[in-house]
């Protein structure tokens, strides 16, 4: 017996649970807009040094000393390109022009990030994905000691609030500030909202339930294509993807925490008013007078006598099976964020419209997270997660051999990739969720997911690589995908099985142990 059964005589899956997780995805419709919005807002838009008067011909970085008019009379796909070297150059003096076809105002051509400052457009990203990983690790450790929806409610605040001023940045050094900040509070948005998902679904729908959920982030890579064509304007759409937040901040206090956090915080009391409303709410109200408090704590005594310890990240790696997960974890998450990105943040070298680039990005993840929802729900989490991610490094692979002028070849072959990226995505946080325990559940997501933004981080500096081979940083991508494909084999089954709620449990569940050594388990890593 144990929290599980609890949930099932609440109602199982029922009203409360279908509100809870509808509005806890909903802000996942414009998640994806925060960590793809640098497609939009630091777009390249076409340029050229500004001439006065246009006694040149345009040049990107550059332009002519002295007018060159016979170059615009003559035909100049004649001349030999070792010609032009000829002609004095200087830097563009009075400025660039921009083109405003695709993108009225973007912060390159807010602050001029291009020619020598273009490695400052990158770098806005990467500060971005620095605060999502500090958040992690902030947010996540945090979570464990001050409850999941207290966690989240202060996400949504600050991801409002600093997300919307970042429109009004005045400045590129205080736009990276406030976009590092703002990561931050993406980081807490999404550990505690997946925390507060998973705990609160019973075992037989943490399936579909977690599958299904992921598409509101699925779906909103379009919406952020819509918001961006619509506007096209760096600092309207900023705030048009931020400012929802505050909606969700004001309704967000109607979350209920976790009831196996707060009973294993000693806060019994606390979790018992959250069961009674959930049954209320689900339609059992004969079950609030047979679950006391005696049942409660009846029904999580081992978790209550195991969790009286105070547990760090070290208690992550410290024991057997927990350190076989940990690592195998960190190798899986940096792997698939690492494919991911470098994939979903580079839209524009792929010679199509970027905003229908985006939608389309958006559009191949849906067949690849129904198969995987397929695949996890009949083959486990172990499977499906080393077949996403290997055959996400199949068509990264693949890549290298189609010749550049079959542009439409390989824009399907990384479409697929992305999308089994994305199915791996969705597999990992399912899969995380249910391998840490719950004393422990938000400090080792957290844990994990830092290396999934170093993988971010990572993605754009090695598209660097190219100037040393073209096929370079394809093999790197489709090489990390293909390690972490065969370590994620090497992970526990969770498919069907009670969240662990102790360490202990972790390590009865995946370990040979007699009973008695079980149970011994359980109490000595509680009294730590």
């Amino acid at each position: 017996m144990g929290f599980a059964d609890l949930l099932n005589e609440v109602g199982g899956f029922g009203r409360f649970q279908l509100i809870h997780v509808t509005l806890l995805s909903i802000p996942g419709l414009l998640m994806a807009s925060q960590n793809l919005l640098n497609n939009f807002t630091a777009g390249m838009p076409g340029h050229h040094c500004t001439i006065p008067n246009r006694t040149s011909i345009f040049l990107k970085c550059t332009r002519y000393v002295k007018a060159q008019w016979h170059l615009l009379k003559s035909n100049i796909s004649a001349i030999r390109p070792t010609n032009f070297t000829d002609f004095e150059t200087e830097m563009c003096l009075d400025g660039w022009t921009y083109d405003k076809t695709e993108f009225l105002s973007t912060i390159v051509s807010e602050w001029d990030l291009v020619c020598t400052l273009r490695p400052l457009k990158q770098m806005s990203q990467t500060i971005y994905m620095g605060g999502v990983l500090s958040g992690a690790i902030i947010f996540g450790g945090l979570s464990d000691r001050f409850g999941r929806k207290a966690l989240l409610i202060w996400s949504y605040f600050q991801l409002a609030t600093l997300g919307t001023c970042t429109a009004f940045s005045p400045s590129y050094v205080t736009y990276c500030v406030l976009r590092f900040m703002t990561g931050m509070a993406v980081s807490g948005v999404i550990l505690n909202a997946v925390s507060l998902k998973v705990e609160w679904i019973p075992t037989k729908t943490r399936t579909l339930v977690g599958t299904l959920s992921s598409f509101f982030f699925t779906f909103g890579q379009m919406v952020l294509a819509g918001i961006a064509y619509s506007l096209r304007d760096w600092r309207k759409l900023q705030i048009a993807v931020c400012a929802p937040f505050f909606i969700f901040f004001l309704y967000s206090w109607w979350y209920s925490e976790s009831a196996r956090w707060l009973v294993l915080n000693r806060r019994s009391d606390e979790a018992l008013k959250h069961l009674h409303r959930v049954a209320k709410i689900n339609g059992k109200p004969e079950k609030i007078e047979k679950i006391t408090l005696e049942v409660l704590e009846s029904h999580m005594h081992k978790e209550i006598q195991s969790s009286k310890g105070t547990y760090t990240a070290y208690d992550l790696i410290r024991t057997v099976v927990m350190r076989r997960i940990s690592l195998c974890l960190m190798i899986v998450w940096f792997s698939t964020s690492f494919a991911y990105y470098g994939l979903a943040m580079d839209l524009q070298k792929f010679g199509v419209n970027i905003y229908l680039m985006q939608i389309i990005f958006g559009m191949v993840d849906f067949p690849a997270k129904l198969m995987a929802l397929g695949s996890l729900t009949f083959l486990g989490r172990r499977v499906t997660q080393g077949t996403c991610l290997l055959m996400s490094a199949v068509m990264i692979f693949a890549n290298i051999f189609v010749p550049t002028d079959m542009q439409s070849v390989r824009t399907t072959l990384a479409c697929l990739g992305k999308g089994f990226t994305s199915a791996s995505f969705t597999c990992v946080y399912l899969f995380t969720g249910e391998l840490y325990p719950t004393v422990i559940r938000q400090t080792g997501m957290g844990f994990v997911s830092t290396m999934a933004r170093i993988g971010s981080m990572a993605a754009p500096a090695v598209l660097i690589l190219d100037e040393v081979m073209p096929a370079l940083p394809s093999i790197v991508y489709g090489g990390a995908a293909v390690v972490a494909g065969i370590i994620a084999f090497f992970l526990p089954e969770t498919l069907n099985i009670p969240l662990p709620d102790t360490i202990g449990d972790v390590e009865e569940k995946w370990t040979k142990k007699k009973p008695n050594a079980e149970k011994q388990c359980g109490q000595n890593y509680g009294n730590t």
